[in-house]
């Protein structure tokens, strides 16, 4: 059954809305009247020189990032309107949070975009949103972005501006250019149920969907780690998550300003390098997924620390193994190191186990419930005592970009449907035993098998294929391409890696893995059976 929500209009948006629960999320304090615009302010006035991003030489304070913001702000409000979507394409850097708090003090709404995708998500996204501004680097890791944008505007009818960082723009605009000359227009009234981010996230369904937060979701999931995490000011989060993740952007873009805390930025991941940035700044926090755990607790067994400072490790995604935590638990002696559940659309919806002597609990579920309701709803499909996860809480998304991509999304009650399994151990801990979505997540990506199939399907190779998810002790899971060859000898990774790359599709959605097989499991209604797939590929 799919509900039917009360919907409320906030600076030109509609949302979803329950009034009953946001009455209850003001008066419990986890949404707020204020926002973010506000919290850079006073930060600025009582703090001035308290330093929130340290972008390897670089660090931030809080007056210079209020400076930068509002000059950006006026900048971006001399080219397009209040409640207009800026995106931004940008390695772990900290202009991307000049970029978000300018956007913000503008009345705007964000749009991070992973550096990892390409031109066919691109311009799926920046069409999709009604981008108006997006900002790349010139070039990172090989990629030549100032290039690729040129191709992707030119495809889209009302292109966005494309404004260039650290290096020549090219026929597109400079940052540097941008900040000049920056106007002088009244910066709107801000409201803190008004959506300030849109984040892509892979469906089911092969198309990416939008999911919207506002203000007060992203101030109530912050509030919530804080409390379950042990975040106090002076706190420093090293950050080699994304920021184009839920995860990368809140601890890069808004812990700073709300909890006090310092955030430590890595453009790209190499676990030496992070222990040794983790022992010269006392970094006392970070959150990732399997790969960077185990790398982590490598690369400090390597150096000879313990990493002293460190008080919490947060890790997510799927496929975290039990003896992983349990191992970083006895090593990294000061930390509690915990396993917690979530998503783009509610994230952080455990919060793991973090009190003393929860180790056992920390390293078996998936934790606790934290600001999050959750409810196991089995359809019959799944075993005794299992069931899909549905939450909601003051830290959900309020709708997608396109409504009708809700329709399956909630349930009558405004539960999110994850699309996890899971079940309860003693009634208090969660733990999540397998998916109801088809979504393969390596290396803490989302990657949506129905999009890559529906693209492979055209390699002159292929007569049927199904991509599947198998446990991968490196990546978390790793794809597998079952196919059926229209004849000897059939495609290999290399054909299908670079058969993708020409359609523009990202490299990590690519498979990692290739069997061939001479016809796929079917049910009667000619559905392909991926569990048997699976089953047949585990033994």
């Amino acid at each position: 059954m799919s509900s039917q929500p009360n919907r409320k209009q906030v600076s030109g948006r509609w949302i979803r809305w329950d009034e009953t629960r946001a009455q209850a999320a003001y008066a419990e304090g986890r949404w707020v009247r204020t926002t973010l615009a506000d919290a850079l302010q006073q930060a600025a006035q009582r703090t001035p020189q308290r330093v929130l991003l340290v972008d390897g030489e670089r660090r931030i304070d809080c007056l210079t990032l209020q400076t930068q913001a509002m000059a950006l702000a006026q900048a971006l409000l001399a080219r397009t309107s209040p409640g207009s979507v800026v995106s931004f394409m940008l390695p772990n850097w900290h202009e991307a949070a000049v970029i978000y708090l300018g956007a913000t003090l503008a009345g705007m709404a964000v749009n991070p975009i992973l550096p990892s995708l390409r031109d066919r998500e691109l311009q799926f996204i920046l069409k999709d949103v009604d981008s108006r501004l997006v900002f790349i680097p010139a070039r990172f890791r090989q990629q030549d972005y100032v290039a690729m944008l040129g191709r992707v505007v030119a495809q889209i009818d009302n292109p966005p501006e494309v404004v260039v960082l650290r290096g020549d723009a090219g026929a597109h605009t400079a940052y540097d250019a941008l900040l000049k000359h920056p106007g002088q227009a009244a910066l709107p009234a801000q409201e803190a149920d008004a959506v300030r981010m849109v984040l892509y996230t892979s469906g089911t369904t092969g198309r990416p969907k939008g999911v919207l937060h506002t203000h007060n979701t992203l101030h109530a999931l912050v509030s919530q780690l804080g409390e379950h995490w042990h975040i106090a000011p002076g706190d420093k989060f090293l950050v080699p998550s994304p920021i184009g993740h839920i995860g990368g952007s809140i601890y890069v873009f808004e812990a700073p300003l709300l909890l006090g805390s310092t955030a430590v930025l890595m453009e790209r991941w190499d676990a030496d390098e992070a222990v040794q940035l983790m022992q010269a700044e006392g970094c006392t926090h970070m959150a990732g997924a399997t790969p960077f755990l185990e790398q982590l607790l490598a690369a400090a067994r390597r150096a000879d620390t313990r990493l002293p400072r460190l008080k919490v490790f947060i890790c997510g995604g799927a496929s975290v193994p039990p003896s992983l935590i349990r191992q970083a638990s006895e090593y990294f002696e000061q930390a509690l190191v915990t396993r917690v559940y979530g998503s783009t659309e509610v994230p952080v919806t455990t919060v793991g186990a973090t009190r003393p002597g929860e180790t056992d609990a920390a390293a078996d579920t998936d934790g606790r419930r934290g600001y999050a309701e959750l409810k196991l709803v089995n359809h019959g499909s799944a075993p005794a005592g299992e069931g899909e996860v549905h939450a909601r809480g003051p830290q959900m998304l309020v709708g997608y970009l396109h409504a009708e991509d809700e329709d399956s999304a909630f349930d009558a009650e405004g539960y999110f449907r994850t699309g996890d399994l899971a079940r309860l151990a003693d009634d208090t801990w969660l733990v999540v035993t397998g998916r109801a979505k088809d979504i393969i997540i390596r290396n803490g990506e989302n990657i949506s098998p129905k999009e890559v199939e529906d693209l492979l399907v055209r390699h002159p190779q292929i007569a049927e294929i199904a991509i599947v998810g198998l446990p991968d002790a490196r990546t978390g899971e790793r794809a597998c391409a079952v196919i059926v060859p229209r004849r000897p000898p059939g495609p290999d990774v290399a054909s299908l890696r670079d058969f993708l790359k020409e359609l523009g599709v990202a490299s990590f959605k690519a498979p990692e893995q290739v069997v061939l097989w001479e016809s796929l499991p079917k049910n009667d209604a000619g559905k392909v059976l991926k569990h048997q797939i699976r089953a047949s590929l585990k033994d």
